[in-house]
């Protein structure tokens, strides 16, 4: 595997994303609607908004597109960073992964 770095500023999250026609998406894991969020950031089709989608409850476990700011405002409320390959030449790697920040002295 490629070696990895760790982002947590906002921008360079955005640009990540974007070189890869990403978008932020939440999918709610709880049994109760709203309560436990799942960031996530989706690519090719899934990071397009189906507007002939059955309706179905808010936490029935699909992708809900948001915009960045929503996205980001639960990424430093859960103190979250991503991981993601270092950038090689010709190649766009898709690899991600979102993980706690490490504190000095954790």
């Amino acid at each position: 595997m490629a070696n990895t770095i760790m982002l947590t500023d906002h921008e360079a999250i955005r640009d990540w994303a974007a070189a890869r026609a990403g978008a932020p998406a939440i999918v709610d894991v709880s049994p109760a609607a709203g309560t436990q969020p799942m960031l996530r950031i989706v690519f090719g089709q899934n990071a397009y908004e189906d507007q002939d989608q059955a309706e179905r409850p808010v936490n029935a476990g699909g992708l809900e597109l948001v915009e960045w700011d929503e996205w980001f405002k639960l990424f430093e409320e859960h103190e979250l960073a991503l991981i993601v390959a270092e950038d090689i030449p010709g190649l766009r790697d898709e690899f991600h992964e979102l993980v706690r920040r490490f504190s000095p002295g954790d």
